[in-house]
């Protein structure tokens, strides 16, 4: 792979259009713009992150995490792209514009997630592999379609196919985003064959020639032609490690805020971040700050700074086998013994204490009960669409979604497109009209 043809400006849908129009925004530029003012990117606001919302006390939703993340993305972009032109001075490559790329690539990387938080992905693949979902796999595979497309239910693959698939009503290329955005949000580039049962790939069945599509006009390395996997592109090293930053550190200060961790144990676990003598002098500053609140935020803002540094130069000591193709471990894993043991100290704690407070559990709980029904309810109402029951419920559904497929495996897609595309609060009040738990005002 080389940086020239990696940074392309081609978009995907529009390959052979060509405006004479003067840009005074770069095509990454209108990428991040393009997002930023789509709906599927407000929705983010009324999405779970981790704890449930709304609260008295504001934490992360989907739509403030993509921000952040866009943010660090956009400063480990500037970081290699400065460093990339120090080392290939005489390339043309636009190694200026990775900060761009990267940045919108962050901001997308969870707009195909579905409602209530990381329970969501969950909920829909079980609901196929353990519970009524089962019996359509003899149907779906029957006609020819991908059953473990369904069964480890992947957001990230699913946010793909919200920005390229051509919805009912929609121009070709969906959001027709560059061919380096795209490439840059998919972390896992093969197709779900090869998940090995986990929640990990990159693309569906329906988008996996559009994918191949981007991966030549890239120059991106196939590692296997069928079932289908590619080497990761470069990029996409930069966009994990601002989603690793943000999600493990920021969580850690809701958590906090929420009064699930002691002042005392949240300083500890940031400091860990730093050698005997950074850590006197963190400390130190910290007591010039009152606020309790503010002190931790100082402390957060070090800590991302650090880790930004250091992930940015693991991905330049990578530099020329990430190029090359060659599997790499997540910048994360790379960083100084100090840092990443700090950052394993975090994650370990996480996991025991936050995400399974009793919170997030409930969260978890409602979110598994309200996507397994609209699930099972919708994808009925799909296969017997002459019932009069029936006709109520796709009545519910906008005209985007392609609930005519002539395919088993397209309508249960249409389905899951219309339900992971929902924010927990309309998931739960559609729950709640269907049930009869809640009437509309009249």
């Amino acid at each position: 792979m080389d940086w020239v043809q990696l940074l392309s400006i081609k978009r995907f849908g529009l390959e052979n259009y060509h405006s004479e129009k003067k840009q005074e925004r770069t095509e990454y530029q209108r990428d991040y713009d393009r997002l930023i003012f789509s709906s599927p990117f407000r929705r983010l606001q009324n999405k779970t992150q981790v704890f449930p919302l709304p609260g008295s006390i504001f934490v992360h939703n989907r739509l403030t995490h993509s921000l952040e993340v866009s943010s660090v993305g956009r400063s480990l972009g500037e970081i290699v792209g400065r460093k990339l032109r120090e080392k290939y001075p005489q390339s043309p490559a636009h190694f200026e514009e990775i900060a761009s790329i990267v940045s919108a690539a962050c901001l997308a990387h969870d707009l195909g997630n579905p409602p209530f938080g990381h329970s969501g992905e969950k909920a829909i693949s079980s609901f196929f592999s353990e519970r009524e979902g089962r019996k359509l796999q003899p149907q779906v595979e029957s006609e020819g379609g991908r059953w473990s497309d369904f069964t480890c239910f992947e957001g990230n693959a699913n946010t793909l196919r919200l920005l390229m698939h051509r919805f009912h009503g929609r121009r070709r290329g969906g959001f027709a985003l560059t061919y380096s955005t795209l490439a840059s949000i998919v972390k896992y580039p093969f197709s779900s064959e090869l998940s090995e049962g986990k929640n990990k790939f990159g693309f569906f069945a329906s988008e996996e020639n559009e994918y191949r599509i981007i991966a030549r006009g890239l120059g991106i390395t196939c590692l296997n032609e069928n079932p289908a996997k590619f080497a990761r592109y470069p990029l996409v090293y930069l966009v994990e490690a601002a989603d690793d930053i943000c999600y493990q550190i920021m969580d850690i200060e809701d958590a906090h805020k929420l009064h699930l961790v002691t002042t005392e144990k949240t300083i500890e676990l940031l400091l860990g971040f730093f050698d005997e003598s950074q850590r006197s002098r963190y400390q130190k500053n910290i007591k010039r700050v009152g606020d309790v609140n503010e002190q931790i935020a100082y402390l957060r803002a070090s800590v991302i700074g650090v880790l930004v540094e250091e992930c940015a130069r693991v991905f330049m000591e990578n530099e020329e086998a990430i190029l090359a193709g060659e599997e790499q471990k997540a910048l994360i894993e790379s960083i100084p013994e100090k840092a990443k043991n700090a950052y394993e100290t975090c994650s370990k704690f996480a996991t025991t204490t936050i995400y399974r407070s009793k919170d997030v559990l409930d969260i978890e709980l409602a979110g598994y009960r309200i996507i397994g029904f609209l699930l099972e309810k919708f994808i009925h109402a799909v296969q017997t669409p002459s019932h009069v029951y029936s006709q109520l419920l796709l009545g519910r559904i906008p005209d985007q979604y392609e609930t005519d497929s002539p395919s088993t495996y397209g309508k249960i897609q249409s389905i899951i497109d219309y339900v992971s595309g929902m924010t927990d609060l309309y998931a739960l009040d559609l729950y709640r009209k269907i049930t009869g738990m809640g009437l509309p005002e009249i």
